[in-house]
């Protein structure tokens, strides 16, 4: 692994190994996953290192929409309505960063 990102690596590795052990389609898994995090309050830079796949995949806004419905009776108005908001901050993040490097590309 390399030095300069051991825990994004780590993190990585744990996530691929997960994948192939999983039996659940790329599609079903991602939702999965969505739901999880959902389910924990996770922060939005936990969605965004899963959103690149998620997108790779087809999962649409509108699928994530369906997975914090679907939830929302287990794990609590709280927890659906701080994921949307995490979620949102998430691809705020996305848009910058994208932002910047075609900022940066043009210079």
């Amino acid at each position: 692994m390399p030095e300069d990102t051991p825990l994004l690596d780590t993190l990585a590795v744990m996530t691929a190994a997960s994948i192939e052990a999983s039996n659940l389609e790329a599609r079903e898994l991602m939702l999965a996953r969505i739901a999880a995090l959902a389910a924990v309050g996770a922060p939005p830079a936990s969605y965004l290192a899963n959103a690149g796949t998620a997108v790779d995949i087809g999962i649409t806004l509108e699928d994530v929409q369906g997975v914090l419905i679907a939830v929302a009776p287990i794990v609590g108005t709280a927890r659906v309505v701080s994921a949307a908001g995490n979620i949102a901050r998430a691809l705020g993040f996305a848009i910058a960063a994208i932002d910047a490097e075609l900022t940066a590309d043009d210079d």
